[in-house]
């Protein structure tokens, strides 16, 4: 049914046009981890239905973050893409020994998405903080 691939850094592009459309800022590409381990295209029937990353750390615990789908995917079968998703990036993450995924989410169907996978809320209405270097 779905087909997993790793992300190639020829897919930026479309993401970005992706996370344009949901209206949120794309990350510059040097920001994303690197794409031949870290992150996860799933498709059907050759259509490109959503992607993630995992920011891999020097410790047990990795970050899932700039999930993102295909605003032209309506398929009722959508949910079940994303539910896949986030559990295949889990079980990468699981593979290379890490034992706690965590994420941060603004987007109420994303949340709910996470929830179906076992994730739980920590924190509640905290406020993101990023400095430039």
């Amino acid at each position: 049914m779905f087909k997993s691939r790793l992300l190639e850094e020829s897919d930026y592009p479309q993401l970005v046009e992706w996370w344009k459309w949901h209206r949120f800022a794309p990350p510059l590409q040097e920001m994303l981890p690197d794409n031949g381990t870290c992150g996860i295209m799933l498709s059907k029937d050759g259509v490109d239905i959503c992607a993630g990353f995992i920011y891999f750390t020097n410790s047990k615990m990795c970050w899932i973050e700039f999930i993102v789908s295909n605003p032209d995917y309506r398929e009722s079968d959508r949910k079940e893409c994303l539910e896949l998703l986030i559990n295949s990036l889990c079980e990468l993450a699981g593979s290379y020994g890490f034992k706690v995924a965590y994420t941060n989410l603004k987007n109420a169907s994303l949340i709910d998405r996470f929830t179906d996978c076992e994730f739980v809320k920590g924190s509640v209405n905290t406020t993101e903080m990023i400095r430039m270097l």
